[in-house]
């Protein structure tokens, strides 16, 4: 049997609703899992995602709808060991003006 390697994999979900007055809202999910290979990995996030998409009727009739948008990236973790805390991945960005636009959190913005 090969060894499996920890991977990381940032997953892009878009939840949407029937309701007319609905923003769009997007979230990253970043899940770890182990594979064989990168190509491997990224299959196998392809599946956690599609798994994780969802459907239902909310207490109002209006549909509510979580779908995988795109497997954003698939990387070896940073590193192996189970310890607390641990780093799993790090991302590079160069606006950080864009990245507030689109991180509510940052400013306090409730989901």
């Amino acid at each position: 049997m090969a060894t499996e390697t920890l991977f990381v994999a940032i997953l892009l979900f878009e939840s949407s609703s029937s309701a007319p007055d609905y923003r769009p809202l997007y979230r990253e999910d970043i899940v770890t899992l182990r594979a064989p290979s990168l190509s491997n990995a990224r299959d196998r996030a392809e599946r956690h995602g599609r798994d994780a998409q969802i459907s239902y009727s909310n207490q109002a009739g209006e549909e509510i709808r979580d779908r995988l948008l795109e497997v954003v990236d698939v990387a070896p973790a940073l590193y192996e060991n189970d310890t607390s805390p641990a780093d799993l991945y790090s991302r590079h960005f160069r606006d950080l003006t864009s990245y507030r636009t689109f991180e509510p959190l940052l400013d306090g913005e409730a989901l």
